[in-house]
């Protein structure tokens, strides 16, 4: 058996927004993905029972809890990576709130299972109000409140994207206390020790997440977000251990497909790299079609009908997102 690995996504969060496409096309057996740097080629990614691991990646499951059973039902394998951190709201206009994030990652937890749920504590955003105390303070806070709810957690510092650039500038601009300054070593350094001191204390496994500074000498190791290792501990499923060379150089994890679309996450996070501009995401989200073949815009591949389940019947139109109109 040929082991498949789908991202869902690092471009989006599936989860909270698109939940009812993704079953849609998951019912059908394939989803329609657009090449990001080049429209035209489109590719079929396929949903083979049994022979398919899903890495959801989201910052709100909720929506999403109700799909778990058919999930599972049809022999689909997942785990989820879901960011909680807790910043002020220029930076997270349109996220959850931490009491309501906290409270959806534990009932996620106790669906799933705890190692099933990573923590994502990223991406650490620097600033004269968001120093190394405010974040041994959040850190501490939120992994007290999701002891027993999971067992790793994966860090990195904020990296600079064009695409998240005029953005921060502006945040800046506005928020003079929260504009991001660069990690130092000799005054962050303590910050990262006493992260992996917390961590411990918790029973968590820290890791960092393609980190270009070297966490190790601090107790952070360089980990995988989509990790084989794992994969097999979680399911008893052999994934090919060959790093993913369509990520940055220092992303450890290994191959897998991504499903999901740029510009299309309403979350606003100012540190946002797969957004360049959140009307352009909203717009996106608008025109989406929960029965398309591809998130959204009409991309469509060759198909085999002899293949195609659509037939079956579809899922009704998800009505309980996340509210995207204001914050929590």
């Amino acid at each position: 058996m040929s082991l498949r690995i789908l991202s869902a996504s690092r471009r989006t969060d599936i989860p909270a927004f698109y939940g009812d496409w993704f079953m849609n096309r998951m019912r059908a057996g394939w989803c329609a993905v657009p090449n990001p740097f080049n429209a035209e080629q489109v590719s079929r990614m396929d949903f083979v029972p049994g022979e398919t691991v899903i890495v959801f990646w989201t910052r709100w499951p909720l929506p999403f809890l109700r799909h778990l059973d058919e999930l599972e039902q049809r022999g689909f394998a997942f785990y989820f990576l879901y960011t909680l951190v807790d910043y002020p709201r220029p930076l997270e206009p349109h996220a959850p709130l931490c009491v309501k994030s906290l409270d959806a990652f534990r009932r996620l937890a106790n669906r799933v299972g705890p190692e099933r749920v990573v923590w994502r504590y990223d991406p650490i955003v620097l600033s004269n109000a968001m120093d190394g105390d405010f974040h041994r303070e959040r850190f501490a806070r939120i992994g007290q409140r999701l002891r027993g709810a999971t067992r790793r957690v994966v860090i990195s510092i904020l990296d600079d994207y064009a695409k998240m650039r005029g953005r921060l500038q502006t945040l800046g601009a506005a928020h003079p206390e929260l504009a991001p300054r660069p990690f130092d070593t000799e005054r962050d350094g303590s910050l990262i020790r006493d992260l992996a001191t917390i961590a411990g204390d918790l029973g968590l496994d820290i890791q960092s997440c393609a980190e270009e500074i070297d966490l190790q000498p601090w107790g952070v190791s360089p980990g995988k977000c989509i990790d084989d290792r794992l994969i097999r501990r979680l399911f008893g499923l052999a994934a090919a251990a060959r790093k993913d060379k369509s990520q940055r150089a220092l992303c450890g994890c290994i191959e897998a497909r991504d499903i999901g679309m740029y510009d299309s996450c309403l979350f606003g996070c100012a540190y946002c790299y797969a957004t360049r501009s959140f009307a352009l995401a909203r717009c996106h989200q608008a025109a989406h079609d929960p029965h398309g073949e591809s998130l959204y815009g009409g991309y469509r591949v060759a198909l085999d009908r002899s293949k195609d389940a659509s037939a079956e019947p579809r899922l009704p139109v998800q009505r309980d997102l996340f509210e995207t109109s204001g914050p929590l």
